[in-house]
């Protein structure tokens, strides 16, 4: 299938200011729209964490900054539309009260809120942090931040954002409702009275082992249809890691919260490994070909699971653990040549079919490939 919607951008063309100045634009008008509706648009989690000082300024900054970007857009005097997107975007969000506004005044959540705040805040963080880091030290220098099929995976990533308050609501009563009864509270006593750090290690490790072993099981004949959805990626950067399938995602989050829950943590220690799981899930698919030496054997690396997304059938059921490679040294599927990378990525024997409607009906065809 040839690729056609692959962007280059090049200083002096308007694009970069105008794509910059529209999506701040954007993103704006959608914070605003959180402070007006917090019931309906935010995560309620990450509102109980969060100070609304700060997203106040955040708002400013980013209203400023996509007014600045569409003004340059404008004197570049090409691609002018997005630079005319953003500042529209931006003065429809002073119109609805800016970085002042005040929110609805409701207390209660509706059922199952959108979590357009997670969105918003997640696109702007990990766009922030990641897309330097892979200008800075690309494994492929030539891959361009809008790469091939970027649309399918930021789809994927709106989609897990947006749903963020189901997957919560889903995975954590997951625990009480079928594991209720096997609760042991002096275990949960003896759990909770350890280090924090202590709790947070062990917690990033049990996670890692049930998570090795369902991953493991995606790539059965049984399950690896919907699995496959998530190898079709054949560009990898911090992005691609958004292209799962919704059921996987369940089943996922519930087989690790399961035992976290049998287990006892802490809260605040959950929480802890929530943002490090999110942010280590993005950085091992990044496009990142930095060599962290010793460190590749003890934690989980782009090199490292760059070869899990590997074409080549030679290397194919390898690396299925995502934060401790010595789990795949304990149970034999450990793959890491020293300074070799993957010479292309996707699904073996296959090509899925475009867009997340497809990819998403795509296991319930026939002649499905029958694994990896």
């Amino acid at each position: 299938m040839q690729d056609t919607d692959a962007l280059v951008l090049r200083f002096g063309e308007g694009r970069i200011s105008g794509i910059l100045s529209a999506v701040l634009g954007v993103m704006s008008l959608g914070g605003v729209l959180c402070f007006h509706f917090p019931w309906l648009l935010t995560t309620p989690d990450l509102v109980r964490r969060v100070n609304v000082e700060h997203l106040r300024l955040l708002l400013l900054v980013v209203l400023v900054l996509s007014f600045t970007l569409g003004l340059i857009n404008f004197l570049i005097n090409r691609n002018r539309h997005l630079g005319y997107v953003g500042m529209g975007a931006a003065a429809l969000a002073l119109l609805f009260g800016g970085s002042t506004v005040q929110p609805d005044g409701r207390t209660a959540f509706s059922v199952m809120p959108l979590g357009l705040d997670a969105l918003l805040l997640g696109l702007l963080f990990n766009a922030l942090l990641f897309i330097p880091i892979e200008k800075a030290f690309p494994r492929r220098r030539e891959q361009v931040v809008f790469r091939p099929e970027w649309r399918e995976d930021f789809a994927y990533f709106v989609m897990a954002n947006l749903l963020v308050s189901v997957l919560m609501a889903v995975t954590t009563a997951s625990g009480p409702v079928l594991f209720g009864w096997a609760v042991w509270p002096p275990l949960h006593q003896w759990v909770q009275a350890q280090p924090r750090a202590a709790q947070f290690i062990a917690m990033v490790f049990a996670a890692d082992l049930a998570q090795y072993w369902i991953h493991r099981s995606y790539h059965s004949r049984a399950l690896w249809p919907v699995h496959a959805v998530h190898h079709s990626v054949r560009s990898m950067d911090w992005l691609a890691g958004s292209r799962l399938h919704l059921l996987e995602v369940l089943c996922t989050r519930v087989a690790v919260f399961v035992p976290l829950y049998l287990l006892g943590f802490s809260q605040e220690v959950l929480y802890a490994y929530i943002g490090f799981v999110s942010l280590h899930a993005v950085f091992i698919h990044a496009n990142v070909g930095i060599n962290f030496g010793v460190l590749r054997y003890v934690i989980a690396t782009p090199q490292f699971h760059h070869w899990h997304h590997s074409d080549d059938p030679k290397v194919m059921n390898k690396n299925f653990a995502v934060h401790f490679p010595v789990l795949d040294m304990l149970f034999g599927t450990y793959y890491q040549p020293p300074g070799e990378w993957p010479a292309s990525y996707g699904v073996i024997g296959e090509e899925l079919p475009r867009g997340i409607v497809a990819q998403h009906l795509y296991p319930l065809r026939r002649g499905k490939p029958a694994g990896r």
